[in-house]
């Protein structure tokens, strides 16, 4: 249970992303939770990332939903519950079953997942429940399915170690999945694996790559069909395999012909011929060979043609669920496998049962006791708001997620959310951009309060326990779901005492009709998992399914026996297609979206940490020095990106990491956090046909520069009122979590502002002790109220941003007299960037081992400064220091304009 016997610690799985980190836990005499790696996990061996490592920072109550409420007002439990139940049963009766929706989470536990998909399909009597993993795992399913028979990833993360050669493509498993990206550094360090990367940026995973492919965004099909086509051109398909194990591979070749040159493929993806030539033949040679794929294929149009393009050439080739040698669908979240399991898609039934099967759907009528199983699949994401758009849907309960936020064409969403005439938000924060839409809050617990299961990306089932008590009222969201559930009228079939009573439950639901050669046979079964104790259940032990008979395999289809009615695995012919949008003459830029390093979705928990905050503390938009100077933007300015169906802004980042005619924003800021920022307020909701995934990737885009004159820095012991910030005249301010305080920083396309002005915004009726000092050009104030410090601020020419003092100072150090003297004077140190988040180490700390200890090397300065020696995460960015980066890739785009530059 316990790492060296020591009951202090208590073994639980990270919060964040889907490689399921175990971690251990305790209280420390303070209070304050300390989190360790758990060195007996087999997904991370005691290894975490930035994130991870910084858990017990996110752990607080501040900013806590510590009751339920209904229409604005406090109230008690029962009388929250009995309205929702009474108010979902009265829509029912009148509109029917599908005038009601969940949208639900990965971030939901098991036991969760379970018992609200239990209450929409089997009683309710629709399957109108989506969870945000429609968002970033629904094309693999689709394609898993299609090629395999069923949504099985078939390999684990032992597999990344045991390759000769790692395709990470649409991944960039540095930021997003680091403990696996450490994992193959290390074995490449080991035995020299050959690595190669597929992606229009040049992201951080990179440092390790033998061969970066900067293919045109969308341009992946023609890749890997030229894939197929190369391998059946030379002989190189396992025909004896593909004879007796598979079917309809001469289709799929067939399509796959369009490509059967390298020009062709070069033509439609921008790579050059010969780093084509060599990837091809990588693979043709390298027998154990791992294709590791995420965000990057999934978020498109033709995400799900883009997955079974790449099975298909590990099917053809007989690679599938072989040591070393697999496709690996990496997923994006803590429990979206978790959540697929147990039917929490529109278009899955439970437990890897699906609609159209009528044994299936009878047996779990019967094993859930209801006459009213939904018989068709649900609406998806996009279709369900769209659905609630034009009055289909009166009622939406959301959980655990940031709908306002993360699905595409916000401004829609939130119009959308505003219009709705029910919505319900059961969520363990106060305010999120959701939340101010919902007639009814419910609070529910967070991570570390929890109690159940999660499964990560290799089918790999953990515990999160408890670790410290709930604050206010908050409950479980199976225990909410449950009793609404029983005030709605199936009380006999939601009385459950405990996760484990649904644990148990969901354990003989997966045995249903899961005996060998039945019809409604599944790979999905934890029949070894039946009828455990309350003791079983606490010290159970991370393991994969399927649990039969004793035994957990490690692997699937190893043996070339899929899970398809046949048993044989499926080709599927694909073709390549463009993005949904072209580029046209105003939107000449492709945007590109998706996660930074040291932040995770909506941030409304690592945008706790102070820590977490000082890699990125501002959304940047990425873009390309030749893009950036014939827009007249230079490093730091504001820049304004516009599509077809809104406009934000984010502050520029220029940097040749991305292509010539591409530019990438990250997915995290909201309007909680920020006044812009929000990048799916520009993003289109084009889906795929097959998956509903939307399209996050290739948005066609206008960039334009935005001067400001004036910068403004505040910090504030309190956040401070949104109303009164948003009435500052400034055209941009994002907030950023900092010890002890709020720091926020504006960007004032106006000339002059007085400091009476701004404080005037900003304060309550009480008239503080101000204390102000101008020094040059920049104005700045401390203010006092009954001798103890509230906030400060600072007004400067935006030409002077880099050169300021570090107000954050000022509340972390409690203003003291010396630290405050020095911020009015101006003779503070500027604030220097963070690079080494797990060590704190910031670029003024690596810049100063260089000048005064020259250090040439990685591992030098880690031994010098930390930087580094932690989770890893920031090597890439070291070796830029230390000058030992590898040369960058010159795109496609790149070597046009240098040709055209005459260079």
């Amino acid at each position: 249970m316990t790492k060296n016997n020591d009951s202090s610690w208590i073994k639980s799985t990270c919060a964040y992303c889907g490689v399921g980190c175990g971690i251990e836990a305790k209280v420390q005499a303070n209070g304050k939770l300390e989190v360790r790696g758990d060195e007996e996990h087999p997904a991370n061996l005691g290894k975490l990332c930035s994130k991870g490592l910084k858990l017990g920072e996110t752990v607080t109550t501040q900013g806590r939903m510590l009751s339920p409420s209904v229409h604005g007002e406090d109230c008690s439990w029962d009388d929250a519950l009995s309205h929702v139940a009474s108010t979902f049963s009265d829509t029912i009766a009148k509109y029917g079953q599908d005038s009601v929706a969940f949208y639900v989470s990965g971030q939901l536990l098991t036991e969760d997942y379970y018992v609200v998909n239990k209450l929409m399909k089997g009683f309710i009597g629709s399957a109108n429940i989506d969870t945000n993993s429609r968002l970033c795992m629904a094309s693999s399913v689709v394609g898993h399915k299609r090629a395999f028979g069923e949504d099985v990833v078939p390999g684990n993360y032992e597999d990344l170690e045991l390759a000769n050669l790692v395709i990470l493509t649409g991944s960039n498993l540095a930021w997003c999945h680091p403990v696996l990206y450490q994992r193959l550094k290390a074995a490449k360090a080991r035995h020299g694996t050959k690595v190669v990367v597929i992606d229009p940026r040049e992201t951080a995973s990179c440092e390790i790559a033998d061969l970066h492919l900067p293919l045109f965004p969308g341009s992946d099909i023609a890749l890997f069909n030229g894939l197929l086509a190369y391998m059946a051109k030379r002989n190189q398909i396992n025909q004896r395999y593909v004879d007796q194990h598979t079917e309809g591979f001469n289709e799929a070749l067939e399509l796959a012909k369009r490509f059967s040159n390298i020009t062709s493929v070069s033509l439609a993806t921008g790579l050059k011929t010969a780093d084509i030539e060599i990837f091809y033949q990588w693979f043709r040679s390298t027998p154990k060979t791992v294709t590791v794929y995420s965000q990057g294929v999934n978020q498109s149009t033709s995400g799900t043609d883009k997955v079974n393009s790449i099975l298909n050439c590990h099917i053809a080739t007989g690679r599938v669920g072989q040591p070393g040698s697999t496709p690996f669908s990496i997923t994006g979240q803590p429990n979206a496998m978790g959540g697929r399991e147990v039917g929490g898609l529109a278009n899955t039934l439970a437990a890897h049962m699906e609609f159209g099967h009528p044994e299936q759907s009878e047996l779990l009528s019967e094993f859930w006791d209801t006459s009213n199983l939904a018989t068709k699949p649900g609406l998806k994401a996009m279709d369900m708001f769209e659905a609630i758009e034009t009055g289909k849907i009166k009622a939406l309960w959301v959980m655990a997620t940031n709908p306002a936020v993360s699905l595409p064409e916000s401004n829609r969403i939130n119009a959308i959310l505003a219009s709705c005439s029910y919505v319900v938000v059961s969520d363990c924060v106060e305010s999120n951009d959701t939340l101010k839409y919902a007639h009814v809050r419910l609070p529910a617990q967070g991570w570390s309060e929890k109690s159940g299961t999660v499964t990560n990306s290799e089918r790999r089932i953990s515990r999160q326990r408890r670790l410290l008590p709930t604050p206010g009222m908050g409950k479980p969201d199976w225990w909410i779901v449950s009793e609404v559930a029983k005030k709605m009228g199936f009380e006999q079939q939601f009385s459950y005492r405990s996760e484990l009573d649904i644990f148990n439950e969901y354990v003989e639901q997966t045995r249903l009709g899961n005996e060998v050669g039945a019809s409604t046979s599944r790979a999905l079964t934890l029949e070894s998992l039946s009828g455990m104790t309350p003791e079983s259940y606490q010290s159970f032990a991370p393991r994969q399914w399927p649990a039969k008979d004793g035994v957990c395999p490690e692997r699937l289809f190893s043996d070339g026996n899929y899970a398809t009615p046949n048993g044989k695995g499926r080709f599927v012919a694909v073709d390549s297609k463009p993005p949904a949008l072209p580029l046209s003459e105003r939107y000449g830029l492709i945007l590109n979206s998706g996660r930074i390093r040291d932040q995770w979705h909506t941030m409304t928990r690592s945008g706790l940490s102070p820590s977490l905050s000082e890699n990125d503390s501002v959304p940047q938009l990425e873009i390309h020095p030749f893009d950036a100077a014939d827009r007249g933007i230079k490093e730091g300015n504001l820049a304004k990106v516009v599509s077809a169906i809104g406009e934000q802004m984010f502050i520029a980042n220029v940097t040749s990491k991305v292509s010539v005619g591409q530019c990438y924003a990250p997915i995290h800021w909201t309007h909680t956090n920020c006044s812009d920022g929000k990048v799916c307020t520009v993003i289109p909701s084009n889906t795929d046909p097959f998956s509903g995934q939307p399209e996050f990737k290739a948005t066609p885009v206008e960039v334009k520069s935005v001067k400001t004159y004036l910068d403004a820095l505040i910090v504030s012991k309190y956040p401070l009122d949104k109303t009164k910030l948003n009435a500052i005249p400034a055209t941009f301010w994002v907030s950023q979590q900092c010890d002890s305080g709020v720091l926020y920083s504006l960007k004032l396309t106006a000339k002059t502002l007085e400091l009476e002005d701004l404080l005037a915004a900003l304060m309550d009726d009480e008239q503080p002790t101000l204390v102000t000092a101008s020094s040059g050009e920049a104005l700045r104030v401390v203010s006092l109220k009954s001798g103890e410090f509230e906030l400060a601020a600072a007004i400067y020419p935006s030409s002077l941003a880099g050169s300021q003092p570090d107000i954050s100072q000022l509340i972390s150090a409690e203003a003291e007299p010396e630290i405050m003297h020095g911020f009015l004077a101006g003779t503070l140190k500027a604030k220097s960037r963070t690079i080494c988040t797990c060590k704190k180490v910031t670029k003024a700390d690596i810049e100063n081992a260089i000048d005064n200890s020259g250090v040439c090397s990685v591992k030098s300065l880690g031994e010098i400064t930390g930087a580094g020696t932690g989770c890893g995460s920031c090597v890439a960015e070291l070796e830029q220091f230390t000058g030992n980066a590898k040369p960058i890739s010159v795109s496609p785009y790149e070597r046009q304009v240098e040709s055209a530059c005459g260079k």
